[in-house]
């Protein structure tokens, strides 16, 4: 019987994403493990780990906002933009009140350059691996949001700020935004991830996989008639099955019969619903 399970955890600063699985790798030995939404390895922070049957529900966690503490130094820019890097260039550093002025322009939503070292395809290869090569990378711009921003402190040097932003948002791209409308350089020296949507660290160790889904407010909940249960596990979900829906808007499905969770579901483009995992086997 396959897994369904999501997890929330903690990632420990200097492990890459993929690296960060291994215990859970081995606790689940044999089942597919993903992760919705990767962390830089100088970071930590909060992961969504998928197991098993959970894995294909991605797309649920792929397009929510999170929220970051973030430390930008000023003084110096990294190829990289993060402390892993190469110093490219130098500049002077900025006054308190200059960052109290900018900061607030960084409102809303916008186009952003994402770093040269991402694992974004440009041409069918991951630039990074390009960049490593010493080749040059065009990366194109992407629209992002940034629904808030606030500076936590500053000591002259390094800029700590708070951000809520919108999926694809690069942290070390805006360090090197907000030093250069500074006319300066920087990178980011530190970075934590606090939230993934309804998510936060106080939820690393929930192990209620179907109320984790619930706080994400995608899904509805759908009672089939238990009379044709056996043409509706075999992927014949005929409309008349359908005794009733919470939210027929809704693309995801809790599916239950006689009030009782069976599957999760889907609805198609086509408007036709499929399960995607049997929770009661």
């Amino acid at each position: 019987m396959s897994s369904f399970s999501i997890l929330l955890t903690d990632k420990k600063e200097g492990e890459t994403s993929f690296q960060s699985l291994y215990p859970i790798k081995k606790e689940y030995k044999g089942e597919k493990i993903g992760h919705a939404g990767t962390l830089d390895k100088f970071a930590s922070g909060l992961m969504i780990v998928l197991v098993g049957g959970a894995t294909r529900l991605n797309p649920v966690f792929s397009s929510m906002g999170k929220s970051y503490l973030a430390s930008i130094e000023f003084g110096s820019e990294t190829d990289t933009l993060d402390p892993e890097g190469t110093v490219v260039a130098t500049s002077g550093l900025p006054c308190r009140e200059d960052i109290d002025r900018i900061l607030p322009t960084f409102l809303g939503r916008q186009m952003q350059t994402p770093p040269v070292y991402s694992a974004i395809h440009v041409d069918g290869r991951r630039a990074y691996a390009e960049a490593r090569k010493g080749r040059n990378v065009d990366m194109p711009e992407r629209e992002i949001e940034i629904h808030s921003i606030e500076k936590v402190s500053f000591d002259g040097r390094v800029l700590t700020i708070r951000v809520f932003v919108s999926k694809g948002t690069y942290i070390r791209s805006l360090a090197r935004d907000i030093a250069e409308r500074l006319g300066l350089r920087a990178h980011l020296c530190a970075l934590r991830r606090e939230s993934i949507g309804p998510y936060s660290l106080d939820d690393v160790g929930n192990t209620d996989s179907i109320g984790l889904l619930r706080r994400t407010g995608l899904f509805s909940d759908m009672e089939l008639d238990e009379a044709h249960k056996k043409e509706i596990d075999n992927g014949r979900i005929k409309s008349g099955y359908i005794l009733s829906d919470s939210d027929a808007k809704k693309r995801y499905k809790f599916v239950c019969f006689s009030r009782k969770l069976y599957a999760i579901g889907e609805v198609g483009d086509d408007d036709r619903l499929r399960l995607i995992f049997r929770v009661d086997r």
